[in-house]
């Protein structure tokens, strides 16, 4: 069973993501979505976009729950806008262990990427699975 994210009196039996939902103050949000900075960031302005309700498997939400997530998006983009002047963006999720996932609450990924921030960007989230990423090579 999935239980809502609510502060407990040990904040230390609740997930990382929940602890930050109880904690208030968020970047934006919605009535069941949260946006905050990543603790981890890959880049200037990387963003978390987390359901209040804890639940692992991004499939397993709701259709409102996903909608809430990723009517976010835009509103976290403008705010990343405001603030950093990327030139492009990578907006993931990484759904299962075998898709990368490290944090048992879904999540959406909000990244913003600048000029020069790695070598090559072609493919994008291709690099996901390095050894079939760079298609153009095979076509040369």
């Amino acid at each position: 069973m999935v239980s809502l994210c609510e502060p407990k009196s040990d904040m230390t039996t609740m997930c990382v993501f929940c602890q930050a939902i109880a904690r208030k103050g968020q970047f934006l949000e919605n009535e069941r979505a949260v946006a905050f900075p990543d603790g981890f960031p890959l880049s200037p302005g990387h963003t978390l976009i987390v359901p209040r309700r804890h639940e692992t498997d991004f499939f397993a939400l709701s259709r409102g729950e996903q909608a809430a997530l990723w009517s976010l998006v835009p509103a976290v983009r403008n705010a990343i806008e405001r603030t950093y002047n990327p030139t492009g963006y990578n907006v993931g999720v990484n759904s299962g262990t075998s898709a990368g996932q490290t944090i048992d609450h879904i999540h959406i990924h909000v990244i913003p990427r600048y000029p020069g921030d790695v070598k090559d960007p072609r493919g994008g989230v291709r690099w996901v699975i390095p050894d079939r990423a760079a298609y153009w090579e095979e076509q040369e």
